[in-house]
């Protein structure tokens, strides 16, 4: 089916925005004069302009017109304890008043024990930490191709790894059918022509993947909970199938499991699946709100950047790497999470299912539709409290990978990344992606709020489609 036209709606629908936060459009006209586009993160800078943060607690962010404003964003889905949580900001001031807490340059006691709790909680051998989770996947890489000897790298099309040359590979639809391709310029095509593309939950086609390159293939990295792909769950088939090849063939497992570390349980999602990887790189929810990201993973593939292993991986971490602060948050978070699983996980499960619910219901009860979300669990993911909206062109139920929610033949992409966030926006509720996840510091009446919102905001778009 041929996109719809989205351009008068857009027109109004900024035209609106811009009376409702004309602080925000200031700041934004003031950003752009030192910044490219005003700000330095692309999915943030959402037009006409974002909503400029003014402070954030639990499950609300006030903007600079002072609107409480709904988030589902939640820090790029990192918070899952919602905006700013005492148990880390507590233990935060505490350091800073200290005396602990800023750059200095040493080893300390809290990257001991942030690494004994990943590793307890992921069955890793070793854990080496960086800034942020394209780098953990980089360096990932990095190692799998130094163990193997091998050059190719092998993912999903629209897995999203992070900016580095062979995480900008396959992850958007540019046009419906179009196959995936390169992401940016100024990546040298002897990289690009070493990554190769296979289909998300498809057996088949990632064993021909396999057949075809399994001998050259360094590693296969993968998301068990694929993120911008349109918040899919792999299938216990698809991932037993990618342990199985990996093996036969030689080649290093990756999970990515950024988005998914200590989402749906207190540690890697694979655990679930009962597939464990050879590497995995874990971010977001780990740093507890701090810019924290690592590696972990078997002791003889992760000692390849060590002096045992010939320090044969510049595997630095940079500058920032285990900062005190971010590993001080990143002890007080997965301490909480790993002393409250049995509480936190079924309570954020129950509201993302909520979520889901309320958010299709509410817009079949405006006319429009069909909105089917995924981010559903299945049959060894019990609580997943993750949602994004999908508004397809014709009802089907079975979305099970990045091509069935991303190919603008199938659904109205634009209308779910950028004209419902607008709208939102304007009922003071902030999602990306349509929706996003839901944290322990949401609650029911948050939902029935963002339900309320959703079919206002159906109401401004159906008299344009």
């Amino acid at each position: 089916m041929k996109p719809r036209n989205h351009a008068p709606l857009l027109q109004d629908l900024s035209a609106a925005y811009e009376q409702h936060a004309p602080r925000s459009a200031a700041l934004n006209r003031r950003a752009q004069q030192v910044m490219v586009n005003g700000g330095s993160h692309s999915l943030r800078l959402i037009q006409p302009f974002p909503p400029r943060l003014a402070d954030a607690n639990g499950a609300y962010i006030r903007d600079a017109d002072s609107h409480e404003l709904l988030d589902f964003w939640q820090g790029h889905h990192a918070n899952i304890l919602g905006h700013n949580p005492p148990v880390v900001t507590e233990a935060l001031s505490r350091a800073f008043a200290s005396g602990q807490g800023l750059l200095t340059g040493f080893t300390d006691e809290l990257q001991i024990e942030v690494a004994e709790i990943l590793c307890r909680q992921t069955g890793a051998e070793r854990v080496r930490f960086t800034t942020s989770g394209a780098l953990a996947t980089m360096y990932a890489i990095l190692l799998a191709r130094a163990f193997t000897g091998r050059e190719r790298v092998l993912k999903v099309g629209g897995g999203w790894h992070g900016a580095h040359p062979w995480g900008l590979v396959g992850v958007h639809m540019a046009a419906a059918g179009q196959a995936w391709g390169v992401e940016s310029e100024g990546i040298p095509t002897a990289v690009t022509g070493e990554v190769v593309v296979t289909g998300y939950n498809d057996p088949e086609a990632l064993r021909r993947s396999f057949r075809e390159h399994g001998d050259r293939l360094a590693c296969f990295i993968v998301e068990p909970f694929i993120g911008a792909g349109g918040f899919i769950l792999a299938t216990p088939e698809y991932l037993r199938a990618a342990r199985e090849l990996a093996d036969h063939y030689g080649v290093v497992l990756i999970f990515d499991e950024v988005i998914s570390g200590f989402r749906f349980r207190a540690g890697d999602l694979g655990a679930l699946y009962g597939v464990r990887p050879d590497l995995a790189a874990f971010a977001k929810i780990i740093g507890g709100g701090m810019p924290l990201a690592a590696v972990a993973g078997r002791g003889d593939i992760m000692q390849l950047c060590g002096r045992a292993g010939g320090s044969r991986v510049a595997f630095s971490g940079g500058t920032y790497s285990a900062h005190p602060a971010a590993m001080l948050a990143a002890r007080a978070m997965l301490t909480y999470l790993v002393e409250h699983e049995a509480e936190i996980y079924p309570a954020i499960g129950r509201l993302g299912a909520a979520l889901r619910r309320a958010v299709e219901d509410a817009f079949a009860a405006e006319g429009l539709g069909p909105v089917r979300c995924t981010g559903e669990g299945n049959a060894v993911v019990e609580h997943s409290s993750v949602a994004i909206p999908h508004f397809l062109y014709r009802d089907d139920r079975s979305l099970a990978r990045p091509e069935d929610v991303n190919d603008p033949a199938r659904c109205d992409v634009l209308l779910r990344d950028q004209t419902l966030q607008l709208a939102l926006l304007l009922e003071d509720v902030h999602v990306v992606h349509g929706a996003g996840t839901a944290s322990a510091a949401h609650t029911l009446a948050d939902i029935t709020r963002l339900a309320e919102a959703c079919r206002r905001a159906a109401r401004r778009i159906r008299p344009y489609l």
